[in-house]
């Protein structure tokens, strides 16, 4: 059997036939078309919640409506269909990208990054639908990655094994927290065994105003030890020669797009956002606001550490076996 478009009532006859329990074979014999023609088609358009044949049919019409307009450029249909995606359904450039790929059409994740960086100088606000809306990525492959805005990059590959294993004290992940419009930031360091917060507010993310507030917090906090850090690729990090000599370890920097290398630092930013929304504007909060939160964090039982606190577990202390109850 050569391979044909499904018709609508095809798609009814799979859905149903599947909701009976039939085999996808059984199911291609009824419909009368090939095995591998329904293997394809409930791979393609198959939803989180099963198949369904409207779902089905609307896919399948998006991606010839795709096709019909030589869409392996950056043509108009191209450029809808991708604002729709980032719009109407959240998806993310990589995402966009592979949907794309899978159908055969070559437009990288960098292209569509490209795209929504020349519709925001545009005045567009294409940007404002991204997940970390605002913040450009230091995509591979581009002018902008990493390797060409750090000087002396060390990539995290080649970090010592021991410190996946978080066993030891003193290998620590940085990152910033960046305010309502671009408005301040807040330098977040927290150390992997012990889950240890540092906190440092900042006016803004500049590589030297960063590299002095790092270098600032932890000659507040005495004898902390440092092994490692490991950064993210922002150019505010880029002066990490400097923080080395001031605090002394190795710097590493994590994969680009591989945010689950640096979990625990994206983790307590989250923990930080509970006090400090997406909405708020550092500019007008204080030290001592942040400061707070750094000890709130710090003296709170974790569950990952045998309910201890991270100043328990850094310093080495033992929980009291009795607790004072008010009331």
């Amino acid at each position: 059997m050569s391979y044909h478009h499904l018709t609508q009532t095809q798609r009814s006859q799979i859905q149903a036939l599947m909701s009976i329990g039939h085999f996808q074979a059984d199911i291609a014999r009824v419909v009368g078309v090939a095995p591998s023609t329904i293997s394809r088609e409930l791979k393609r358009n198959r939803g989180q919640r099963g198949y369904s044949h409207k779902q089905a049919d609307r896919l399948a019409n998006e991606r010839r409506a795709i096709a019909s307009q030589e869409l392996k450029k950056m043509t108009e249909s191209m450029t809808l269909f991708i604002n729709k995606k980032l719009i109407e359904e959240q998806w993310s450039p990589e995402q966009i990208s592979g949907v794309l790929s899978a159908n055969g059409y070559a437009i990288s994740h960098t292209r569509i990054y490209q795209h929504i960086w020349d519709d925001k100088h545009s005045g567009g606000m294409l940007y404002e639908h991204l997940r970390h809306r605002g913040k450009k990525y230091n995509y591979k492959g581009g002018k902008k990655s990493g390797r060409g805005c750090i000087p002396n990059r060390v990539d995290i590959s080649e970090r010592a094994k021991i410190v996946e294993k978080k066993t030891r004290l003193g290998d620590w992940e940085a990152d910033t927290i960046v305010g309502a419009q671009h408005k301040g930031a807040i330098v977040s360091l927290v150390e992997r065994k012990s889950k240890f917060t540092l906190l440092a507010l900042v006016e803004n993310s500049k590589a030297k105003t960063v590299t002095q507030a790092i270098s600032n917090a932890f000659k507040c906090s005495a004898n902390l030890p440092v092994f490692t850090m490991t950064y993210d690729n922002g150019k505010e990090f880029s002066l990490h020669e400097e923080i080395a000599k001031a605090i002394g370890g190795k710097s590493y920097f994590a994969t680009p797009y591989h945010s689950w290398e640096r979990g625990l630092n994206e983790h307590t930013n989250g923990l930080v956002r509970q006090y400090l929304p997406k909405k708020t504007n550092f500019l007008d909060i204080d030290e001592q606001v942040v400061f707070s939160i750094q000890e709130k964090l710090n003296n709170r039982p974790r569950k990952v550490l045998g309910f201890k606190t991270p100043l328990e577990v850094l310093h080495r202390k033992s929980r009291p076996q009795k607790i004072a109850l008010q009331g």
